[in-house]
This record gives structure tokens, sequence and C-alpha cells, in this order.
């Protein structure tokens, strides 16, 4: 016998011995109607205002009838409570069986010792796959993609997961191999204002680096990404993250954070030892200078050892902006945005110390509800050899179909610093299923 049949049992042996609410608002219902029906019949005043004896009484053929009437109301009547009261009866059914029924032993949520009410998908996470698929025409002898793929799929668990915690999960899928983008837990009740994150993360430098990839608002990564922050996958670590709101004055806020991460990074720190930590700090501050226009700033610096040498370390430090343009009437037809970022890398290397510069700008303006353009300007020079520095231009335009899917193309052109000249166009299509959690903004 399943727990399901058992309780079914259990509620109908209940029912024969006792009434059920249900029973009792009916038995209610059926003699408040009785008695408001008999009270406002015109027979019923009639025979309460005239005294006991009176030669004018109604006679019984007029009683009768009186009596039939007064039957056929109260039915109708009755007819359209007892409709109500299944449907409640139904609908209140339908909600019990779609909460999740407890294993055994398990405190029932709202219970005395219990952990307080919860949502229906307690048990549940939120499930999500965003596909990215792109592909590339012309030549580019340097940084060579596929002519398609499917470049990249998120998929995308996240919950709950007690009063004090939730966990975050992004696992990325490529054609031929399957990664942990990222994997957290986020600790929300700790005092003094502090929020802590503990797994595996991008890191909070710059703004570009925290971003995923069907977020960017290109089909690529700048160079900026690609030269000095150890390639297309930017800086993910392992490690602890903690951050504070710290209040300005005006419309304005701040936020600091700190990160310790374990010391390898593919293509920027390789640790030697144990000890060898990497280690990132950002300050951000945020303003609303309209009610349509807001600017975001941030300083970053980041520091871990490269793996040349025992002592080697190589230093990053960067500035970021984002201003965007939203107004409050127009919004869904017009907004605009302009971002830039520049990073410097210091390199610790056998034969002296190599300094690199990159930067990048992007623009983007909606030109209707669902149809944007954009345009980037980027130069980096390499984070081992400071002498080569590639430059690119790149113009993009997005079609949004859905709030679940995009379609985007770009005209990239690079000059690398051999000489070489890259001239594609990219084509890029995003679809998204499920419930996907909203990335930091």
């Amino acid at each position: 016998m399943s727990d399901l049949d058992g309780r079914a049992r259990i509620r109908n042996a209940g029912s024969s011995r006792e009434p059920s609410p249900a029973r009792t608002a009916r038995w209610l219902t059926r003699s408040l109607a009785i008695l408001a029906l008999v009270a406002s019949s015109p027979a019923a005043r009639a025979q309460s205002s005239q005294p006991q004896g009176d030669a004018g009484a109604p006679d019984a053929a007029a009683l009768r009838q009186e009596i039939t009437a007064l039957k056929q109301a109260y039915e109708q009547r009755l007819a359209e409570l007892e409709k109500r009261i299944a449907t409640l009866e139904a609908a209140n059914a339908a909600a019990g069986a779609a909460a999740p029924v407890p294993a055994a032993g398990a405190e029932t949520p709202g219970a005395p010792g219990g952990g307080g009410s919860q949502t229906s998908n307690y048990f549940n996470p939120s499930v999500s796959v965003i596909g990215n698929f792109l592909g590339v025409a012309g030549k580019n002898h340097v940084a060579t993609l596929p002519t398609a793929a499917l470049r990249e799929s998120e998929l995308g668990l996240q919950a709950v997961v007690d009063p004090y915690m939730r966990a975050d999960f992004f696992i990325s899928f490529g054609e031929h191999d399957v990664s942990v983008e990222e994997g957290f837990a986020t600790f929300t009740s700790l005092s003094g204002g502090l929020l802590a994150k503990v797994g595996r993360m991008r890191a909070g430098f710059g703004k570009i680096n925290t971003l995923h990839l069907h977020v960017l608002p290109w089909p690529d990564e700048p160079l900026t990404v690609v030269n000095l922050l150890g390639g297309e996958e930017g800086w993910i670590g392992t490690g602890v993250s903690v951050a504070r709101l710290f209040p300005l004055p005006g419309d304005t806020f701040s936020e600091a954070t700190v990160q310790v991460f374990e010391g390898t990074a593919a293509g920027l720190f390789e640790a030697k030892k144990r000890s060898d930590l990497a280690y990132n700090g950002h300050y951000r501050v945020f303003r609303d200078l309209t009610e349509s226009t807001n600017l975001d700033l941030g300083l970053s610096y980041g520091v871990g050892h490269n793996g040349t040498t025992d002592s080697a370390l190589t230093r990053l430090e960067g500035t970021d902006f984002t201003l965007r343009w939203k107004p409050l009437q127009h919004g869904n037809y017009r907004s605009a945005s302009l971002r830039g970022e520049v990073i410097r890398s210091r390199r610790d290397q056998p034969g002296g110390r190599q300094t690199a510069v990159g930067w990048f700008l992007s623009g983007e303006y909606q030109l209707a509800k669902r149809w944007f353009v954009g345009a980037r300007l980027e130069a980096a020079e390499r984070a081992a050899d400071a002498a080569r520095r590639d430059t690119g231009q790149a113009m993009t335009l997005t079609f949004w179909p859905s709030e679940f899917s995009q379609l985007r193309g770009e005209l990239r052109r690079r000059h690398y610093s051999l000489r070489d000249t890259a001239n594609e166009l990219l084509l890029q299509l995003q679809f998204a299923i499920g419930a996907h959690g909203a990335h930091p903004f």
C-alpha cells in the first residue's frame, strides 16, 4: 500500500466518524436558507401581522403554492452553494497533491520543531539550459574558430539550501568537454552586512570578467580578457569571496569585495606550492545620475604566482565604467549603454618584468523594441611579451525575438602583432529554457 493510499483511507475513515468542515458548512447553509426564505415570504409576513383566529388568514391552497415556491428557490440556491463548495474542495485537493510528500521521519515544514514554511520547490531547484550556437565565416590564422559549433551550453541549477544559504551551479557543456564554470554557496545571513561565497566562481576583476558568455553584448570576448586575463574563459578561481555594501551620500552606494583563490588559473596563475594563493580586490561605486541614467565605476587589483620562478608574481590593475540610459516612458523601445575597461598586467619572469596594457570601449543603442546596434574598439598587449600589441574593431546587430532567444551578427576586424589581419563574420544564436536566475547587475 502506498503512502497516498493509506492517507486516503485514513481520510475516508475519519469522515465516517465526524462531520467534515464542508459537511458542516452545507448543513448550516441549508438551515439559514430555509429560515431566510420562510421569514421573507409574503405569507409568513401576513400571518405574523394578523392575530390568531383572524378570519382573513390565507387558505390552504395559497399556503401550498407559497411552500412550493420556497422549495424551488431553496433548491436552486442550495445547488449553487454546493457547486461553489465542490469547486473549493477540488482546488484544495489539487493544492495538497502538488505539495511535496516529506520522507519518513522528516519534519513537516511549519510543524513544531520544523524549519518553518517552505515553498513547493524546496526539494526541486530551478533548472535552466542556455544554448549558444556560433557560426564563423572569414579567415583568421591566429585565433581560429570552427565554421559552426555549439560553442557553449550552460546548465544552471539554483536553489535555497536553508534559511542561511543558497547554492548556484553553472555547468558548461562544449561539444567535446564538460566543466564547472561556477559552483558556489552564498551565505546571506551573516552579521555586519557581509555577503560571503564559497566555491568556484568568476573573479570579480573588472566588469566583463564577471559576466557569463551569454550575457556579453558581443558573441566574443574583447582582447583585454584574451591577452591579459588568461584567455577567452577569463579568470575563474576556487576559494572564498566576501563583500559588503558601504552607503554613500545621495543616490550612491558602494561595494567592496575581497577574494582569495587557489593559486592556479589557466593561462594566468600557476601555484608551485599549496601556500601560493591568488588574491583579488574590487571596489565598485554606483550612482543614479537622473531618473533614466546611471553610472557604474569600478577599481580592481589582483595578484598571484605565475610559475615562471618560485617567487615570480603577476599583478593586475584595472578600472572599468558602465553608463546606462533607459527612459522611464519609452524604455522598451529606446535605450543606450557605453562601457569601457582598462587593464594593466605586470608580470615577473626570467629576462625582466613585462608590463602590458589593454583597453576597450564599447557602445550599444536600441533602435526598436527588439533591435540593437553596437560597436567596439579594442587594443591589448600580450602579458608575456608587451612588445606584441593586437588591435581590433567590431560592429554588431542584435535581434531579440523574445526574452528567451537572441540572434546576433558581428563583423570583426583584428590586426595582430605579427602583421596578420583577420576579417570575420560571426553569427550567434542563443536560446534558453527553464528558470534562469538573474546575474549580477
